[in-house]
């Protein structure tokens, strides 16, 4: 039984796993209502967030485990990448319990526990498999081999797609944050209505650039407004702008499984949640015939369990950090 902490942006996060797989509990307290009026994440505000609810979201998580610190074998903290002072509200808070009780201490890669969280509901996912990791803060590719071996075959360039789905969300006056709500707005527009552009989806690589969209939409929603404020709907501009970032997307996804010969595609982290993203990329797969795998809803945001599990497997290598963990805010991503 592992303890797992996240404190890599605004969400407070312990969870108990056992065996690596087993989630015997996985608490989140959310900041949303905190950073909304902003449209967007303070750094200092999630740290003070941070500071004030871990002691109990680690209590309560063990609580709600039935279990006590002389039944864990390690506590396991995301100590990168992430914002410097939410890192550190758990790294602290870790190293703290580990040293208070004897336990090893095991210091995460967020991005990481992202990739292997699948790991936890599927018994058997193919390798090599490419893993399409997509939050607000993470847009990459990656191609992963037997043994959990990776390789990184692109990521972001500029804006990750989630940070863009907030930002376009907050120009439209939608609130924060916005994937859910443009998600939900997208459902009803015409996804034709404007031909936003599609960065680097043609380009000879694996890389992704999603801030050229922000700024077509911005470009095209002022157009409108001093042409005919009643020629185009939000829900269509919504539609229409999910569609485009969903479009390379999955361009991209498919083309690493052809180019690398890989058996399925895997999706995680936030923007894993979005419903035309994983009904777009199922499809698509189903057409060259691989399979689509992604972890519960639960699974897809920030969360103590992915922590802990991809800890049990570390654990389970020997692997161990000693009491002078860091926090590396930009760590590299491996």
């Amino acid at each position: 039984k592992i303890l797992g902490i996240d404190t890599s942006c605004d969400e407070t996060a312990a969870a108990v796993v056992a065996d690596g797989r087993e989630v015997l509990s996985n608490i989140v307290a959310s900041q949303v209502e905190t950073h909304q009026e902003y449209g967007g994440v303070v750094p200092e505000l999630a740290s003070r967030k941070h500071i004030e609810a871990i002691n109990y979201i680690v209590s309560r998580s063990l609580a709600e485990a039935g279990v006590t610190f002389k039944d864990l074998e390690a506590i396991a903290v995301t100590n990168r990448p992430g914002l410097i002072g939410a890192l550190l509200v758990g790294v602290a808070a870790a190293k703290s319990l580990a040293y208070c009780h004897n336990l090893p201490l095991l210091g995460i890669n967020h991005i990481e526990g992202h990739l292997l969280s699948k790991r936890m509901v599927h018994d058997a996912l193919p390798f090599p498999h490419i893993c399409l990791t997509v939050s607000g803060g993470h847009t990459l590719l990656v191609e992963v081999h037997e043994g959990w071996q990776y390789k990184v075959l692109g990521s972001t360039q500029d804006d990750a797609a989630g940070e863009v789905y907030d930002k376009v969300a907050k120009y439209l006056g939608l609130g924060f944050p916005g994937g859910k709500v443009i998600d939900d707005l997208a459902q009803k527009g015409n996804p034709s209505a404007v031909k936003f552009p599609r960065p680097m989806r043609n380009t000879d690589d694996y890389q992704f650039s999603f801030s050229g969209i922000k700024t077509s939409v911005r470009y095209f929603v002022e157009k409108a407004r001093r042409a005919d404020p009643d020629m185009i709907t939000i829900e269509d501009i919504a539609a229409s702008f999910q569609a485009a970032v969903v479009d390379v997307l999955v361009y991209k996804s498919l083309r690493a499984v052809k180019a690398t010969g890989a058996a399925a595609i895997t999706l995680t982290g936030g923007v894993a949640a979005n419903s035309h993203l994983r009904a777009s990329l199922k499809l698509a797969a189903a057409e060259i015939g691989a399979e689509v795998y992604y972890p519960p809803m639960n699974l897809c945001t920030d969360n103590g369990a992915m922590i802990a599990g991809i800890a049990y497997q570390k654990y389970q290598q020997g692997l161990r950090d000693g009491l002078s963990l860091n926090a590396t805010p930009k760590g590299s991503i491996f």
